[in-house]
Order: structure tokens, then sequence, then C-alpha cells
């Protein structure tokens, strides 16, 4: 990285071992871009009540990357480590992508498969597309470019990357297609 990596911290004082973590997690997002200009790493704790127990913590990254940004979602859960664990992956993901569309292994979004969005399950982060060929593909927040996952309606119209996963077929990248063509729906072809 070009400049020092930034770690803030919100309502909470971070230990040396969770500053460590996040340093060695952040030294690892080299490996997908070499190319990072800077990262930034907030974390913040959720208080029940003002002073009172850590309720959950909610990490997010920023990297800046020649040209462009890159910005993780806030990674929620009552565990810390796994908060900024769950957080660097998502950014893994984001940077991986970004590396490959960098490269050319990608087609631009122009050129990605388009698809609607089928089912969402807002609270807990995911959805579904179906396919113009009428196939299911899980998608989750994190691969929703430019944090546009909250503005996503059943029956959106988005373009994604397709990689196979663990259960089946998932978006590594989900491009929302707003403007004048917001709420557009296809029919799947059958």
């Amino acid at each position: 990285m070009e400049q020092p990596l930034q770690i803030t911290a919100r309502n909470l004082e971070l230990s040396q071992d969770v500053e460590a973590v996040i340093r060695r997690e952040a030294a690892k997002l080299e490996q997908f871009y070499p190319r990072i200009l800077r990262c930034r790493v907030l974390v913040e704790a959720e208080h029940r009540f003002p002073g009172g127990e850590v309720v959950a913590y909610r990490v997010r990254i920023d990297l800046t990357v020649p040209n462009d940004e890159i910005r993780t979602t806030r990674q929620i859960h009552e565990e810390l480590l796994t908060a900024v664990q769950r957080a660097f992956q998502a950014c893994a993901r984001q940077l991986e992508d970004y590396a490959r569309i960098q490269r050319g292994d990608v087609g631009l979004p122009e050129t990605m498969p388009h698809a609607r969005v089928r089912v969402l399950f807002p609270w807990e982060g995911y959805g579904f597309l179906e396919t113009r060929d009428g196939r299911e593909v899980y998608f989750h927040r994190n691969s929703v470019l430019d944090g546009a996952f909250d503005r996503l309606e059943v029956g959106s119209t988005v373009r994604f990357v397709e990689e196979p996963g663990e259960k089946g077929p998932q978006a590594t990248t989900v491009a929302p297609v707003f403007g004048g063509r917001r709420g557009r729906r296809h029919q799947p072809e059958r």
C-alpha cells in the first residue's frame, strides 16, 4: 500500500491483538490486487444503552485503488473478530472481481448477462437471481456493486458474474441496472 493503513474505532478501544489481526488481513488484500493505494478500516461497537454492554460490532473497509474506490458494506456480528473476518472476506471478493475486470478476464459490465432479482432476504443480506434461462443464482449483499443492495427490489434487473459455489451457482459481482431501466423486468425464456 502506498499509504499507511488507517484503523478507526468508534465506541470501543481495540486491543493490540485485534489491531494485529486487522493489519494482517489488510496485508493479505495485496495478494488479490497489489496496487492498493490506501486502506481504511472502521470498527464500531453498538451498545444496548449508552455505556452499556456491546450488542454488535460493525466493520467497514474502504480501499482506494487507481481510478476507483472499493467499499465493503458494514459487516455486523456480535463477535468482534467474526465481524472483522467477514468484512475482509467480502473486501477480498470485491477486490478479486475488480482485479479480474482490470486484467480483462471478465467482460465489462455492459457484457455481463442479465437476470432479475427473484427473492430478497434484506435482513440476512442475500437473495437469489433468476437468469433468462430460468436458473437460480445465489448472491450476497457484498457482491452488489456500489453498496446498492438496499436499493434492490424483487423484479429489479441486474447484470452479474457467476461462479460455482459450495451449494450451487453464485454471483460474485452484481451490478444493478438502474436509471431509465429501473424496475424493468424480463420474462425468463423457457
